[in-house]
């Protein structure tokens, strides 16, 4: 599941990526997670879970020196510390998205930050997001659509890499690069 959803973060060309997983027991889940974060960690990758529901949970794969990059932006900033945030530490700003998670039922509209979306397209979603899209692919794009369909394509082709090379018996840990 982590080579179909996450290839381009494990490859290094993307801040993260969000996905659910069913669980039936939640420490056994949590001692599984803290085990991935310590064969990883050294390649730049983390995991956290970032919000839990009765029988699944929403996971945040992601690249710390890549998100602290994305969230040094000032645009990004500004919306960060809008959206209450503390917009300056880049690892306090994942807990608050949990925080975040975890009161409202819908997501928030600043989480494609942490994706590692284009500042233009989370800002087009947050201010519509039906109006203005310019095309739909991993996001929607509001803004530069060439430059996102460049990107759509080399996230495409990863996958598809990576896809093979885990079928022909490569490890997570060797497909994983050191960011």
């Amino acid at each position: 599941m982590l080579i179909r959803l996450c290839s381009p973060t494990l490859a290094g060309l993307k801040t993260g990526n969000l996905f659910t997983v069913d669980i039936d027991d939640r420490e056994k889940f949590n001692t599984e997670v803290r085990e991935f974060n310590c064969r990883l960690s050294g390649k730049g990758i983390r995991m956290i879970p970032v919000k839990y529901s009765e029988s699944h949970v929403l996971i945040y794969l992601y690249r710390p020196a890549f998100l602290k990059r994305d969230l040094a932006n000032e645009e990004a900033c500004r919306i960060l510390k809008e959206k209450g945030y503390s917009y300056r530490n880049a690892d306090l700003c994942v807990a608050e998205l949990a925080r975040h998670l975890a009161k409202d039922n819908s997501f928030p509209h600043e989480i494609g930050l942490f994706l590692g979306y284009p500042v233009a397209d989370v800002l087009g979603f947050m201010k519509s997001p039906e109006e203005g899209v310019k095309y739909t692919g991993f996001w929607k794009v509001y803004g530069d659509k060439d430059s996102a369909l460049r990107t759509f394509d080399k996230y495409k082709k990863c996958t598809e890499i990576y896809s093979r090379a885990h079928r022909n018996g490569t490890s997570l840990e060797q497909l994983t690069v050191v960011s």
